[in-house]
């Protein structure tokens, strides 16, 4: 077949989907072939990809997005693919792909078998039985032997689940000259695609090596016992040939599951395995539990979408690829609100591309850059320090960036108010959204409706300053009454909380916003503070766990603050010249997020 002629493979698929293998693109490379004549560039190494998927609509997009952006000649990769057992759209998505990008790789080969979608005695898709964990090791084999075939350098697993979204991974392992290797992947948690430590039962053991690893507070590439999801095989190398997913070793004793029979595999053809995390290399998404569904994955795989965002590289998906639509919606809130300083396009653009992601429809409202007003500016406004008030950390006094972050939070109030929104989300735009997020929140909602709480505001981010435990809320699931508290990440209001909010005059007597909320619930501290405002009845509450983090903390490489690092409200020529307040510094409880973040054990 021609290569160009895609119209004719677009006919021929369909042919595919009773399980006609076919092969596409140039012939194999012959054994002991010649490299490049004198003076010419030498041909880099060819390279098999071996694609794997079943019901992979969720992350599909992305996966081959990252595929077709690695930086390494088409021409000199094969791909190799096999689909099976799917209940949702996975083998018109691969049809769709390589309809669009065959011609322009080495050698490609593929099969698609739809009949039947379960295994037997399979409880759901994410069950994982003995009959499924054994044909994934035959299909695992037969991708090994097309690479000896093919006489390929090497060959590339990577899960569909397994985003690479550094394009210099596949030239970065090459460059390791190493027998197996794996770029060291990230997740939403402490998970990724690797194990330091094995029993000689095949179990795994904890060791003091993984953390650090994973970490990265020890960098370089390492010897471990097993890695998985995505990693290279050099097949030039000597032993690398008794290498072998099925058949089992005639030794081999320990658990039916391919990725621990190919670590035996490794083991007992004495070849070392090896991890590498000097780079960012991608993403793997954290499996769910054998009794969670589709839907489940691809709420999870979001997550991890906008985890790339905070962290970087991001994903993109496939050009040639067909997404349907986001359909937005404000989840039942009356107005969804971003509040985004005009000088920080970057964060508007990550906060609107991670909503989007939530089918999340925001309405942008530009902050009050406190940076850009001198003192008289501010005066003129009516605003006015809060007599007696200094940090608690740094002894300094109100910064123009507080005062810009209070106009611009007491402006949504106002617009809650005169709009008449009987409730509105507010977010700033450094938030990291935890798992689940949309769910959760709109669980919340249906719980505070039939339990008639009357609220006034919730956090939905915060940071808990004192360590005491805070009352939970009857009938309102992972609700509780929050204590003196910091921070004004996101947060709900209803139009009563504005309007107490409003009435209060804060302008007058001003404080950073999220040392006024504290007073407002009257649990601040400071008791001269609070004498000040004599009506202190606003209703709050805040999710437990949180549902939104900061996404920098002060020492981490990318943290910025506007309100932190800026001038005295009063004085122009008055610099905060410190690297950030114990405020910005993360919880000293640890983590208070969702599951998610909080587990040792997701190592596993």
């Amino acid at each position: 077949m021609s290569l160009a002629a895609a119209p004719l493979l677009r006919c021929a698929l369909p042919l595919l989907l009773g399980g006609l293998a076919l092969g596409l693109g140039g012939s194999p490379r012959e054994e002991g072939a010649s490299g490049s004549p004198a003076g010419q560039q030498q041909e880099l190494p060819t390279v098999v990809i071996a694609i794997l998927a079943r019901n992979s609509e969720h992350s599909l997009s992305h996966y081959l997005g990252a595929l077709e952006r690695l930086d390494y000649p088409k021409e000199r990769i094969s791909i190799w693919c096999v689909t099976d057992h799917n209940i949702d759209n996975t083998t018109e998505i691969l049809r769709e792909w390589l309809v669009a990008t065959e011609k322009h790789y080495r050698h490609v080969k593929w099969r698609a078998v739809e009949e039947p979608s379960s295994y037997p005695n399979e409880l759901g898709p994410k069950h994982w039985t003995n009959e499924r964990y054994e044909n994934l090791m035959k299909l695992k084999q037969e991708a090994l032997s097309f690479a000896r075939e093919q006489w390929a350098d090497y060959i590339l697993f990577a899960d569909t689940d397994s985003v690479l979204t550094n394009n210099q991974t596949l030239k970065f392992l090459i460059a390791q000259n190493k027998s197996v290797i794996a770029p060291m992947l990230d997740s939403q948690t402490y998970y990724s695609n690797f194990w330091c430590g094995i029993t000689p039962q095949g179990y795994y053991r904890r060791t003091a090596d993984y953390f650090p690893t994973k970490n990265r507070q020890r960098l370089g590439c390492f010897a471990v016992p097993m890695v998985y999801a995505a990693f290279l095989i050099d097949l030039r190398k000597e032993g690398t040939a008794k290498l072998a997913f099925h058949p089992p070793h005639p030794n081999y004793t320990w658990a039916f599951d391919d990725i621990i029979v190919f670590a035996y595999s490794c083991q007992a053809a004495d070849i070392e395995v090896y991890v590498c995390n000097q780079e960012r290399f991608g993403y793997i998404n954290v499996p769910v539990k054998s009794h969670q569904t589709l839907k489940d994955e691809h709420i999870n795989f979001v997550h991890l979408i906008q985890e790339a965002m905070v962290d970087g590289p991001p994903m993109s998906r496939s050009d040639h690829i067909y997404t349907r639509p986001k359909l937005l919606s404000k989840m039942g809130f009356d107005e969804i609100f971003l509040i985004n300083l005009a000088r920080r396009p970057d964060r508007r653009q990550r906060m609107l591309s991670s909503l989007l992601e939530l089918e999340v429809e925001p309405l942008v409202v530009e902050a009050v850059d406190g940076s850009a007003l001198n003192s008289s500016d501010i005066k003129k406004l009516g605003v006015d320090l809060l007599p007696g008030y200094y940090d608690p950390f740094s002894g300094r006094t109100l910064t123009k960036g507080e005062v810009g972050c209070f106009l611009s939070h007491h402006y949504v109030w106002k617009e809650v108010v005169a709009r008449e929104l009987g409730t509105a989300v507010v977010f700033e735009d450094d938030v990291r959204f935890e798992g689940y997020f949309k769910e959760r929140l709109q669980r919340l909602m249906e719980e505070l409706e039939w339990a008639k709480l009357d609220w006034d505001l919730i956090y939905l981010g915060r940071k808990q300053v004192q360590s005491e435990d805070e009352e939970p809320v009857k009938d309102v699931r992972n609700l509780v009454v929050p204590t003196y508290s910091y921070w004004t990440l996101a947060y709900i209001i209803s139009q009563q909380g504005a309007q107490k909010l409003i009435n209060a005059k804060p302008l007058g007597k001003m404080l950073p916003v999220d040392e006024f909320l504290p007073i407002m619930y009257d649990k601040h501290p400071n008791q001269d503070y609070k004498k000040h405002f004599a009506r202190r009845d606003l209703a709050v509450y805040s999710v437990h766990p949180l549902l939104v983090q900061p996404t920098h903390y002060t020492g981490d490489a990318l943290w910025l603050s506007d309100t932190e690092t800026s001038t005295i409200w009063d004085d122009d020529s008055r610099k905060t010249d410190w690297s950030g307040s114990q405020k910005t510094l993360k919880h000293s409880r640890g983590h208070a997020g969702h599951s998610f973040r909080s587990a040792a054990r997701d190592e596993l």
